[in-house]
C-alpha cells in the first residue's frame, strides 16, 4: 500500500463581513493509523490556515461543511459528488493493512503466497486476529 492517500478539502464562509475560503490537502493515511485518535477535518483545516481552534472564527466555520475533491489512492473509492466517507475509508483502510499483516503469516508459516486465494483461511486468519483484537481491549 504505498499510493498515498489524500483528498483536498475546503471550506468557504463568512465571519464579521469578511469572506474566507480555505483549502488544503490532507493526508489521509495518518487518520487510518491503529490507536491514533482522529482529529476533526475542520481542526485541520483552520490549523493549515492559521485559525485558532478555540476562536469564534474557528465556530462559525465548523458550521459550514466541507467539500472534497481530487482523492489520490484509496480514498478516490469513498469520494461521491463532493462528499468524502471518512470512517468508511479508515475501516477499508484498517482492514488492508490487517490483510497484508496476515498475508505475511500465511507466506511465513504455510508457504501461500496469495491468501485471497484461500477464502476460508483468509476468513479464519481475519476472524481470529479480530477475537485476539477484542479480548485484548478486555
Amino acid at each position: 500500500m504505498s499510493t498515498k492517500n489524500t483528498i483536498d478539502a475546503h471550506v468557504e464562509f463568512s465571519f464579521k463581513g469578511e469572506s474566507y475560503s480555505l483549502s488544503a490537502t490532507i493526508e489521509l493515511d495518518d487518520f487510518a493509523a491503529p490507536g491514533t485518535s482522529r482529529p476533526s477535518l475542520h481542526a485541520i483545516l483552520a490549523r493549515k490556515h492559521g485559525i485558532d481552534t478555540y476562536s469564534y472564527l474557528y465556530e462559525v466555520m465548523q458550521e459550514e461543511e466541507i467539500r472534497f475533491d481530487n482523492a489520490q489512492g484509496l480514498a478516490a473509492d469513498f469520494l461521491t459528488d463532493g462528499d468524502f466517507d471518512l470512517d468508511a475509508f479508515v475501516a477499508r483502510r484498517q482492514e488492508l493493512r490487517t490483510l497484508d499483516l496476515l498475508q505475511a503469516i500465511a507466506t511465513r508459516e504455510l508457504g501461500i503466497d496469495d491468501l485471497a486465494q484461500h477464502h476460508a483461511l483468509k476468513n479464519a486468519l481475519f476472524q481470529a486476529y479480530e477475537l485476539g483484537r477484542t479480548h485484548h481491549a478486555l
